[in-house]
């Protein structure tokens, strides 16, 4: 059961959910996903589900009263955390490991390099939410050990396709931009692509696993 859930009205048009973490989250976004598919009361008006870190944003028609998705939210029964949806199984991502902060990582988090890239591919993390950029996806329930501060000073560029760990989080970069992410290494892999149908190859609720890739690359 989701112990913490305090509802905040958003403007006239949605409800900020606060639970206790990404789990409840993750529970929470499902079970909405859920009654709006199975048109319950109170959720038929429901247009978006924006989910967070610790929150989740819902979001009605204009026009409609944010009354009854708010009474719908607090009643609705949540009891244990839904496993990722995903209907295209494990997205796969090859990494090259040669991050500019792979060893001051490796250094953070007391294990060495190999050991550091065995955690990073050895669990298939979930993607929680987006955010910060299109197609930037926040991925977490990850090894616990790999849990890392951001930079002191962010980079005033990162390449696309690079590879890196905040707090709880790793995270591939769709495009070249400003970040203070620990960058443990590259892809070639295309995450955000505006030609593509969906354009975000990661949304939330997609398990994405990593795989170590040696060898040239196109990369940075």
């Amino acid at each position: 059961m989701i112990e913490h859930r305090t509802l905040l009205s958003c403007g006239e048009h949605a409800v900020l959910a606060e639970v206790g973490g990404l789990d409840d989250v993750q529970a929470l976004t499902n079970g909405i996903r859920e009654a709006v598919a199975a048109g319950l009361t109170g959720f038929t008006e429901v247009i978006d589900i924006v989910p967070a870190a610790a929150t989740v944003l819902v979001i009605v028609d204009d026009g409609a009263s944010i009354a009854p998705v708010r009474q719908a939210l607090a009643a609705l029964p949540v009891t244990t955390p839904s496993k990722a949806r995903s209907t295209e199984g494990v997205v796969e991502i090859p990494v090259h490991y040669d991050g500019p902060d792979l060893a001051e990582v490796a250094t953070l988090t007391g294990l060495s390099v190999p050991e550091l890239i065995a955690a990073h591919t050895g669990t298939d993390w979930r993607v929680a939410f987006c955010g910060f950029a299109p197609g930037f996806a926040y991925l977490g329930w990850g090894d616990p050990r790999l849990s890392v501060p951001r930079r002191r000073e962010p980079r005033t560029s990162v390449p696309a396709g690079s590879v890196g760990l905040a707090d709880e989080f790793t995270a591939v970069y769709p495009r070249s931009s400003p970040g203070g992410w620990q960058l443990i290494g590259h892809t070639d892999t295309v995450v955000f692509d505006i030609n593509r149908e969906p354009p975000a190859l990661l949304e939330p609720g997609v398990a994405v696993r990593f795989v170590e890739r040696s060898g040239a690359s196109d990369g940075p």
